[in-house]
């Protein structure tokens, strides 16, 4: 007979673990049910509702996202993915439904919401060109007045990216495509959030630089602890590191469910290929 043994340390949160590879998965899923009771819901949307004019961007949408895990978003052109991102950071009029913050009801403004612990990094590697990436860092901690916790904030970052530490007196005009979305995701860790919203982060970047832009974002959500709901177009490298996930079309929930399952369904291909009925 197979022997699982477990020893549960709830002192530290600490799991010992011995047992035989080929109880794996019995493992696997009791760690996972483990984590997800001990685990906060930070954020939530309840039956939002984004309306452009006449144009209904989204309708009845609920999301939520977790202390400590990655939640994907995934779906076609316009199926309301980026407007899920701009509705939590107040960036989208919403005309009815809830957003929870600690299941407390919040009125999603920009410079609120970051005060709460949520920053956004918008598509297109927006940084400040003309500014050193010194500059750029400094400006993503604006909330902060103590220009001692801006440096030891700035020296934190810097152990995620490296690359950037030579490269914080040049112009960031200069830098190339994946080191300035690598200076994007460094400044939205300024703040020292709780959640980091992320919309395209891989867009018009090389495969190479998309690999290494992905293993970042794991290690930021492991090192840092932070939560991570993440809009993305490149489908098998988001939901490899990622732990649930929301497929959108025409901009309404078709199905949500762990990465894995989805990976093994057909459910994202009839999306995508336009066979899912309205």
């Amino acid at each position: 007979m197979l022997v699982v043994t477990l020893f549960l340390n709830y002192t530290n949160g600490n799991i010992l673990q011995s047992y035989h590879k080929n109880n794996s998965l019995f493992l696997e899923l009791f760690c996972v049910k483990l984590r997800l009771m001990q685990e906060e819901t930070l954020l939530q949307l309840k039956d939002i509702a984004v309306h452009y004019g006449g144009v209904k961007a989204l309708e009845g949408v609920s999301v939520s996202l977790d202390e400590g895990e990655i939640v994907a978003l995934m779906g076609p052109n316009g199926a309301g993915k980026s407007t899920i991102l701009k509705a939590i950071f107040g960036l989208a009029p919403i005309q009815s439904g809830k957003v929870l913050w600690h299941e407390k009801k919040v009125s999603p403004i920009s410079h609120e919401m970051v005060k709460r612990g949520i920053a956004f990094v918008p598509q297109g590697r927006r940084v400040f060109t003309n500014l050193t990436v010194k500059e750029n860092l400094e400006i993503g901690g604006f909330i902060v007045k103590d220009k001692k916790i801006i440096k030891e904030r700035i020296e934190r970052v810097l152990e995620v990216f490296p690359d950037l530490k030579k490269k914080l007196k040049a112009k960031s005009g200069t830098l190339s495509g994946g080191q300035q979305q690598m200076l994007a995701l460094a400044r939205g860790l300024m703040t020292d959030p709780k959640v980091l919203l992320l919309d395209e982060p891989s867009l018009g970047l090389a495969p190479k630089i998309v690999k290494e832009v992905f293993a970042k974002i794991k290690e930021i959500n492991q090192k840092h602890k932070t939560a991570i709901m993440v809009v993305e177009h490149n489908i098998k490298s988001l939901l490899d590191i990622a732990d649930r996930a929301y497929v959108l079309d025409k901009g309404k929930i078709v199905t949500k469910d762990t990465s894995q399952k989805l990976l093994e369904s057909d459910i994202l291909e009839k999306v995508f290929m336009g066979k899912i009925k309205s």
